[in-house]
């Protein structure tokens, strides 16, 4: 796949793929074999449906399954589906996780379980390269399907409701009042309606962009936290192979430290560091564990037909089930936030540690005369931010729901815990950024630097594009200009393979 074009073939989407297509100015195609796909399964359900119920298609949903639509009304049964179920509320969702959305949706589709009339795939791409979006609002879905979504979506297709003219730079909510677009229209039948609807791609849409910001955030973390630790003039002695050789991912983190610091030569300051430094793989090491757990899991689901009712195209067979339910996911995505807050509070107490004389060698607040404040305000700066990374870490799993006459008696709330998981990682973006800022004025007013390899680069571009006065003044715009820097600290990370490779060679 190249960088201007993606192909959707129903099973090699990735979730940094779909953040690419949510956010990015990219083509979107569908793959020869994941229209195939799609028109086998459009060709066997409607099959099946001539010898035996299919639910939504034949008869009606939720507690309504066991009745069976009239064919004198089948035409019209599809289109009330689509008008009741359009009932969401709220402000509108972001633009980008529309987007991502609709890219779900399609490789679903794609990956030929839906039964969906396929000409509905060059629909969805054409409303992506067009740039247009279905309103959807934020609230209407509890993890069991993304029906108001969906519905909506569908309304747009068969011109009942209008598109909007969707920006593509990720930011901001959309507005009520943003300005109506000509976007595609695809007469979906009637019969193709719940096949459709019945979706959870707008929170795996969310899900996958979560995600792969959660795992920029705690690639440049890493990069961060040997910043600072350069800055208190850390011991390396708790990052020693021995020290972790019984946890993978552990001994990964602390070979990216190591390597890190590799050019650096001062004689550590103390012989054992505060828990920020000492204890940062065992608490980093879990967080980048669930983290690629959270990620694995959304790109296998948005990888898989999963639908309800599956239509099976070789057994000639629709089977009805819980595919719908996404409850791993938002268990997955659950576990991430729990490890990202303990992630963020190393991360505070790092700060504290560039604030204190005894671990800097600077005045208190790296202030430049007495009674100067410094940087005194980014410690409250990050535990604001911190505070809310806390509060979103409450699982959404612990809250479930009896729906529709009892028939739908339980929900995961995976769509509020992928939301919650991209606010934390928002929010944990901005503790990083306060101690980016603080790692570096230290090393600025030491008169010091990295000596060389990824380290240096990273202080090199952050020293670039920071102020470097120490006079009292706003730091609003340093932990801006700090958080917009993460994704290239990301980057300059040692891979996995490159800290394996460091470790074995110690």
């Amino acid at each position: 796949m190249s960088h201007s074009r993606i192909e959707l073939d129903g099973t090699s989407l990735t979730c940094d793929l779909v953040a690419r297509a949510a956010r990015g100015d990219v083509m979107i195609a569908i793959s020869d074999t994941g229209r195939e796909r799609a028109r086998a399964a459009w060709e066997t359900v409607r099959r099946v449906a001539e010898r035996r119920p299919v639910y939504g298609r034949t008869t009606g949903v939720g507690a309504n399954r066991a009745v069976e639509v009239e064919w004198e009304d089948a035409d019209a049964h599809g289109l009330r589906l689509m008008r009741s179920h359009a009932a969401g509320a709220g402000p509108l969702a972001r633009p980008e996780v529309v987007r991502a959305m609709l890219v779900v949706r399609a490789n679903q589709i794609a990956a030929g379980g839906s039964g969906v009339d396929p000409g509905v795939l060059a629909a969805l791409a054409d409303a992506l390269n067009l740039g247009v979006l279905p309103p959807v609002p934020v609230y209407g879905a509890i993890g069991t399907g993304d029906l108001t979504a969906m519905a909506s979506t569908a309304l747009c297709l068969i011109g009942e409701r209008s598109w909007l003219a969707g920006g593509l730079d990720g930011g901001g909510e959309a507005d009520a009042d943003a300005g109506l677009a000509r976007g595609p229209h695809f007469p979906l039948s009637s019969a193709d309606a719940l096949g459709f609807m019945s979706s959870n791609a707008a929170t795996l849409g969310e899900a996958a962009l979560a995600v792969t910001d959660l795992r920029e955030a705690l690639d440049a973390s890493v990069v961060i936290a040997a910043l600072s630790m350069l800055a208190v003039r850390g011991s390396r002695e708790a990052y020693a192979p021995a020290v972790h050789v019984a946890q993978p991912v552990q001994a990964e983190v602390a070979a990216a430290v190591r390597s890190l610091l590799a050019y650096e030569l001062d004689t550590p300051a103390r012989i054992q560091d505060p828990y920020g430094y000492r204890a940062f793989p065992q608490v980093h090491a879990p967080a980048l564990e669930a983290a690629r757990h959270a990620e694995r899991t959304v790109t296998r689901v948005i990888n898989s037909a999963a639908e309800n009712p599956l239509v099976d195209v070789p057994d000639a067979e629709v089977w009805h089930n819980g595919n719908f339910h996404t409850a791993g996911t938002g268990l997955a995505l659950d576990a991430a936030r729990l490890a990202l807050f303990q992630a963020g509070a190393l991360s505070a107490a790092r700060l504290g540690t560039l604030t204190e004389p005894s671990f800097t060698g600077l005045r208190a607040f790296q202030a430049n005369a007495e009674a100067a404040s410094g940087i005194m305000i980014l410690e409250y700066v990050a535990h604001s931010a911190l505070a809310d990374v806390r509060r979103q870490a409450a699982p959404a799993a612990l809250g479930s729901a009896v729906l529709s006459r009892g028939v739908e008696e339980h929900a995961g709330f995976a769509t509020q815990s992928a939301r919650a998981t991209g606010e934390a990682v928002a929010a944990y973006r901005i503790a990083l950024a306060c101690e980016l800022v603080a790692a570096v004025r230290a090393l600025r007013m030491q008169g010091r630097a990295p000596s060389g390899g990824a380290l240096r680069a990273a202080f090199d571009q952050a020293a670039s594009v920071l102020p470097d006065g120490v006079e009292d003044r706003p730091l609003d715009v340093d932990i801006a200009i700090a958080a917009d820097l993460l994704p290239r600290l990301a980057r300059l990370l040692p891979s996995p393979d490159e800290a394996v490779h460091l470790r074995r060679a110690e």
